[in-house]
């Protein structure tokens, strides 16, 4: 199965989260209500220098992906 880059998520028992789920490497979770990352990988030393460098255009990413959907829902 092919999964989209990003899917957005939610759940009722954190009604004021909004989560969106990177799906392709380094996949994470971030919660945009508090914009907390969980890591779904385990990185080594030479991967965390890698990701330092690109953590904050994959987390703009996933803002910009969640600002496209929810313009989609409002039209």
């Amino acid at each position: 199965m092919e999964l989209p880059k990003f899917i957005l998520g939610d759940n009722t028992q954190y009604p004021n989260a909004i989560y969106i789920i990177h799906t392709d490497f380094p996949r994470f979770i971030i919660n945009l209500e508090n914009d907390e990352v969980e890591w779904l990988e385990e990185f080594d030393e030479h991967d965390q220098r890698e990701l330092e460098s690109e953590i904050e255009n994959l987390i703009q990413a996933a803002t910009d992906f969640y600002d496209s959907e929810i313009e989609q829902y409002n039209d």
